[in-house]
């Protein structure tokens, strides 16, 4: 039998690098309209500054850069985004669309706590 405690570091990583991806994929629709999008918020609104900090804290978080609190900013920014954006709709995340809000934001809040893994910027900083 394969011990996967071993791998246990490492998928963190993969978590981290993953949820990034598709967090800043958020951004990148919501600023640059990629991939295809009908959301193009005006400059400096609600919606504009939730871009930013996807596509930011997502490149951030992709590299594993100040892994901890971007990803407690991140993890916070969702929980404000579902009870602003989705929760208004219906009290069933399944209806109402939230799940990937939920989803994101206790997967940073974990983040936040347990660290970026081995494959991070900062791994490799604090390796020095």
């Amino acid at each position: 039998m394969i011990d996967l405690r071993n791998w246990s570091p490492r998928l963190l990583s993969v978590l981290r690098i993953v949820s990034a991806l598709l967090f800043f994929a958020h951004g990148t629709q919501k600023l640059f309209g990629f991939p295809a999008s009908d959301m193009h918020p005006a400059m400096f609104t609600l919606s504009w500054f939730a871009g930013v900090l996807e596509v930011g804290g997502g490149a951030l978080l992709l590299i594993g850069l100040f892994t901890r609190p971007v990803a407690f900013l991140l993890s916070g920014q969702m929980a404000i985004g579902y009870w602003l954006a989705h929760a208004p709709q219906s009290p069933f995340p399944a209806i109402n669309g939230g799940d990937a809000a939920i989803l994101f934001c206790f997967i940073f809040l974990y983040i936040a706590a347990a660290g970026p893994g081995p494959w991070s910027v900062d791994a490799a900083k604090g390796a020095r």
